[in-house]
């Protein structure tokens, strides 16, 4: 697959490039969950001009990923590397010295394994980089996907290196317009449901839309049938990516999780649920690992008790309320009754979606200050909700909208009256223009 997007992360890190090369040695860190592109996004930046050296930390003996790294560093920068260097402290030191005469990329990718190789390594390259820094022409750039172990390495007051990355970029999904050019060079013609399908199995994840876009015709039953099927790589995909994160207590937080991604968003629905108190579990979910986020009405009061959780990674919530749900069926191999479970959950799981590809379409237009949903809290009764509310910059005009897969399902009888009761509670003071939005305005 092409390299597709990520014109501002280029732009940004070829601008911390030439400050590096003409000035002195920047660090950047980049952070995203695992097969967001961190890696090609990287290499990409830097091609071309002066060398890179790439360098993957994999668990290894210290001495032995030294030695790999020895073989890399000497090949890229055409340089001797002793064969007594077996700590990457002084490998780290050497980079440093070749840096003073000569400008490079370094890259070093899951920079946060070195917590299971030699934790001192951080300590280390602070003393080092303190020192050499400002005599230096390093582009130096260090990739995690561990969320939780970036985020201490970096940003905890305690860990040696806080304070000393120059800039930040964290990795999302592709956005909407990015989407559709894929479908496009992909599948002419495409319909918007495959469209939607595609986003509400993969989250715009390069890696999960690549392996989509190189293995099936993209259609619906295409995509479902390659997914739910005997030796697919989405079927562990998701624990893949989170007992890193979780450790040993992993099955508690995914039992939250599953909850969420089957509609159980309140904190008190899902300890009612579970049997178990999770005030914890949730804090530590959105805080040090950021999977899911707390949602409230819009413009209500940030201590409102009015909350609920959503999940903040659309492959996560797809793969939580069908993979991990069923287990079971996974299990015994039984992928012609997952298939059918989720081709018939589908139209009413990618409503949800279809919200949120709405919400990234209006983030993406930098028109609004603040998107979000409406809902009333009333206890034994169907309560008023409104799907999106979008307040321009002035502050002065919403929009508010139902979203529907198919027009035929609107109702602008109950709408209405929905937007009167948001009128008088929320938004008297704004001028609202109501919308209906359905797969046909993707």
């Amino acid at each position: 697959m092409k390299f597709y997007d990520r014109k501002s992360e280029i732009e940004e890190l070829r601008r911390i490039q030439k400050f590096a090369f003409e000035r002195y040695s920047r660090m950047t860190v980049i952070t995203g969950r695992r097969r967001i592109g961190k890696t090609s996004l990287a290499l990409e930046a830097t091609k071309g001009g002066e060398p890179t050296v790439y360098l993957f930390v994999s668990r290894k003996n210290e001495a032995a990923l030294c030695e790999e790294f020895a073989g890399l560093i000497s090949s890229t920068l055409d340089c001797y590397v002793p064969a007594e260097i077996k700590s990457f402290k002084s490998l780290f030191q050497m980079l440093l010295e070749i840096a003073k005469n000569r400008k490079f990329n370094l890259i070093i990718d899951e920079f946060q394994e070195f917590f299971n190789i030699n934790a001192s390594v951080y300590s280390d390259m602070q003393n080092l980089w303190d020192q050499y820094r400002q005599q230096t022409n390093l582009n130096l750039i260090l990739m995690g996907s561990v969320y939780s172990l970036m985020h201490k390495i970096f940003e905890s007051y305690h860990q040696p290196l806080f304070g000393r990355a120059d800039n930040y970029i964290r990795l999302s999904g592709f956005g909407t317009e990015t989407m559709k050019e894929i479908m496009n060079d992909y599948c002419p013609g495409y319909t918007n449901d495959q469209l939607l399908a595609l986003y509400t199995v993969t989250g715009g994840v390069p890696k999960y839309v690549e392996i989509l876009c190189e293995n099936t015709d993209l259609s619906i039953d295409g995509m479902f049938n390659y997914i739910a099927r005997v030796n697919s790589p989405f079927t562990d995909e998701g624990k893949i990516l989170l007992i890193e994160e979780f450790g040993k207590d992993y099955g508690v937080y995914f039992s939250i999780l599953s909850c969420i991604a089957s509609g159980t968003n309140t904190q008190a629905a899902i300890e009612q649920l579970l049997g178990i108190s999770v005030g914890g579990q949730l804090r530590r979910l959105m805080d040090d690992y950021s999977i899911i986020g707390r949602l409230r009405p819009i413009l209500a009061k940030e201590r409102t008790q009015n909350v609920r959780y959503e999940i903040n990674d659309n492959f996560l919530k797809f793969w939580f309320r069908y993979f991990d749900r069923n287990q079971t069926i996974v299990e015994i191999k039984n992928f012609d009754l997952l298939r059918d479970i989720i081709s018939k959950d589908y139209p009413t799981f990618s409503g949800s979606v279809l919200e949120r590809w709405f919400r990234l379409k209006m983030t993406e237009s930098h028109r609004f200050s603040n998107i979000g949903s409406w809902w009333e809290r009333k206890k034994g009764k169907e309560a008023n909700e409104i799907d999106i509310v979008a307040i321009n910059l002035l502050g002065d005009k919403a929009i508010v909208a139902e979203v529907k897969r198919q027009r035929r399902n609107y109702d602008h009888k109950t709408f209405m009256a929905k937007v009167d009761r948001l009128k008088d509670t929320v938004l008297a003071a704004y001028q609202i223009e109501t919308r209906l939005l359905t797969l046909d305005d993707m």
